[in-house]
């Protein structure tokens, strides 16, 4: 049976000053790869096979992807570029052949493929293999769609490269040897344009749903898409969100691990599952800095999920974590500064430093950086190392400073999202490219409960950030 759409309740009380929080900025590395100006986002994953997370970067107006090697301590160094012959859109990592080798997915930007390139275990990949899809993709997310074990590609999709319109997600079900077959499509329903998707088991059946966020004018609007195990979908309810999704997170946000939760960003709106497909009204913790990514993970250790979301700002750009409640509730923990320059337009978790504690890569398109914050274990972070893909400073270190919890002031929201539908729509001005890459391995491609990175259209997020602060 479809379900109604419901709105969301806003809880502006909520998101009030936070307590002074103290951070200690220390730059570490500098890495100049002149192939990436803009630094849209990143993949996590041990690509090297000797137990120390990398990352993949994508950047809008290259063709290339780069690799930079984990140390092991939080900082990186720079490892090789491929020259992939398309602006990439989107990238994700997982182990295609199940072998414990990290591979990359990733689409590109107006080309009506989705490409592979497998690992060879040394932290190099061989050459990318193009697999044809309706249309172009906004983002690729990897999971067992069609319950045959073996790992398939997800992808969102609007317009081909001949303006034709598809507005479907496809699933190309995977071999198990790094080779996919033909695009199974599901049209998305309820008018839906989907720029984000994430996987989950939302009714509870043993198979992969997903959750589709995109916009359904004049609304914008999560779609619940039941999965049975062929790689399609069925329509099974849609919930309206306050703003233009550019990321999604899921969940378990409460006590009960048996239902999942979702969490969509800009209005940080978040909805309760019930295990059986249906959510709650959404619950908007808004945030007058107009978030650009959200992901959910355990950040100080209790066993409840926290949201962290990027915040590109209106003068510095600021990741702020919100402390979760057992009961799905989330109130404002604190903000730590990233870098001078407004743009973060993307969020990663991962432990990147071996700790234990989940840290974040943080990507700002403006300045071309990436910056880890590092988990003190009390949701603490410290800025150890800005990657600049174009120039920085090096063994600079600030004294601690006070960096309270404030919100920008960018007018009325109808402005606002006014700005984002014209955007969305300037087809011919914007670089489409989706921040994906949360880290997708054997260990974790089948649970989103630590959360999600979900992908983003990295222009698209930009665009939106030059459009607030005007």
């Amino acid at each position: 049976m479809l379900r109604g759409m419901l709105v969301p309740i806003s809880l502006l009380s909520t998101v009030a000053l936070c307590a002074s929080s103290m951070a200690q900025f220390e730059t570490r590395a500098s890495i100049s790869p002149s192939a990436l100006p803009h630094a849209g986002a990143v993949a996590v994953g041990d690509f090297g096979g000797n137990g120390i997370l990398d990352l993949a970067v994508i950047g809008s107006g290259s063709d290339s992807i780069q690799i930079l090697y984990g140390n092991g301590d939080g900082t990186f160094h720079q490892g090789v570029t491929y020259g992939v012959g398309v602006e990439p859109s989107d990238l994700a990592t997982a182990s295609l052949r199940g072998n414990g080798v990290l591979d990359l997915v990733f689409g590109g930007y107006h080309n009506d493929n989705v490409w592979v390139m497998l690992g060879n275990g040394d932290g190099t990949f061989g050459p990318a293999v193009a697999y044809p899809i309706t249309a172009w993709a906004y983002m690729v997310v990897i999971s067992d769609f069609t319950g045959s074990g073996s790992l398939d590609i997800a992808t969102t999709e609007a317009d081909n490269t001949y303006g034709v319109y598809c507005n479907c997600v496809e699933v190309l079900p995977g071999n198990g040897d790094g080779a996919f077959a033909t695009p199974v499509t599901t049209p998305l329903p309820y008018g839906l344009t989907a720029y984000v998707i994430v996987p989950g088991d939302f009714n509870d059946d043993g198979k992969l749903d997903l959750a589709a966020a995109g916009e359904s004018f004049p609304n914008y609007e999560v779609a619940v898409l039941l999965g049975d195990n062929s790689g399609a979908f069925n329509a099974d309810g849609h919930y309206k969100v306050s703003g233009a999704p550019s990321s999604i997170a899921a969940g378990y946000f409460t006590s009960d691990k048996e239902k999942l939760d979702l969490a969509v960003v800009p209005g940080l709106d978040v909805l309760l599952g019930d295990g059986n497909g249906i959510f709650g009204r959404p619950v908007a913790y808004s945030s007058n800095m107009v978030p650009s990514s959200v992901v959910a993970q355990d950040f100080d250790g209790n066993g409840v999920i926290d949201l962290a979301v990027a915040e590109p700002g209106n003068v510095d750009s600021a990741v702020t974590v919100y402390s979760g409640s057992a009961d799905g509730s989330f109130r404002v923990g604190g903000s730590f500064p990233v870098g001078t320059h407004t743009g973060l337009n993307f969020i990663v978790a991962a432990d990147f430093d071996g700790d234990g504690k989940p840290d974040l890569a943080c990507v700002n398109y403006t300045d071309g950086t990436v910056t880890i914050l590092l988990n003190t274990g009390v949701v603490s972070f410290s800025p150890t190392t800005p990657l600049n893909f174009e120039k920085q400073a090096v063994g600079k270190t600030s004294a601690p400073e006070r960096h309270p919890h404030q919100h920008g002031n960018y007018g009325a929201e109808d402005s606002i999202d006014e700005s984002r539908r014209r955007v969305r729509r300037d087809f011919d001005l914007r670089r489409q490219g989706c921040a994906g890459g949360e880290l997708q391995d054997q260990r974790n491609v089948l649970s989103v409960e630590a959360g999600s990175g979900a992908g983003h259209d990295q222009h698209y997020r930009q665009r939106l950030v030059e459009a607030a602060g005007d």
